[in-house]
């Protein structure tokens, strides 16, 4: 069976405190629970969380959504997002299982970042390192005023941004995310073809403005 591998890679740093890490774990756990109505979903998506504070850890492996189970976040600290790339290469490199001559690998990845602040370590050098394993679509998301999407812009395939980090906003963020992973295995499903573009997914809500 052929994976859809997503990966969810979630600021968790001290901006962060209060309403929007609640929303963020609200919106993950609504996330799962959608997901787990729609049957190509729960068969094709394989779903990680990697966060990133002062440093950057895979709090939960790439795991089918029967088996998810999502670990308390708290916010705290900066906003390592280059660290929590390189990570995100490592974990592509090992958990993904790449097409041979023989069988049919897992389809394209699917990431989606979300941050409310600017990268605070080298972000440069994490991206150039997921850039030679990387071969699926990155959306990133820009929550509120203080995210920089002109750093966004070149690491993501595609950029939206919310006015507002607070939860009703961040919330839309994670219906169109759900919508976006249930529309993907879909496809793949039926048509067995990848993943390209943004214009591929639904569209976002009208709270989400794409940026690229």
């Amino acid at each position: 069976m052929r994976r859809l591998p997503v990966y969810l890679l979630l600021d968790t740093s001290g901006s962060m405190t209060g309403e929007p890490i609640e929303a963020v774990k609200n919106g993950v756990q609504m996330m799962l629970h959608s997901l787990r109505q729609n049957p190509q979903a729960l068969e094709t998506a394989y779903v990680s969380v990697i966060t990133f504070d002062s440093e950057a850890k895979q709090i939960v492996p790439l795991t089918d959504l029967a088996s998810f189970q999502m670990v308390d976040i708290k916010a705290s600290s900066t906003t390592s997002l280059g660290a929590a790339l390189s990570l995100l290469a490592d974990k592509m490199e090992s958990e993904i299982t790449k097409t041979t001559t023989d069988t049919k690998g897992d389809w394209k990845p699917l990431t989606f970042i979300m941050t409310d602040g600017v990268p605070t370590d080298d972000w440069q050098s994490g991206f150039n390192k997921l850039k030679v394993v990387n071969k699926g679509l990155i959306v990133a998301c820009a929550a509120g005023n203080g995210a920089d999407d002109t750093i966004l812009k070149q690491v993501a395939g595609a950029v939206v941004r919310l006015d507002n980090a607070d939860s009703s906003s961040i919330e839309k963020f994670f219906q169109w995310v759900t919508a976006s992973i249930s529309t993907t295995s879909t496809k793949v499903e039926e048509t067995g073809i990848e993943l390209a573009g943004l214009d591929q997914l639904p569209p976002p809500p009208s709270e989400l403005v794409i940026v690229s």
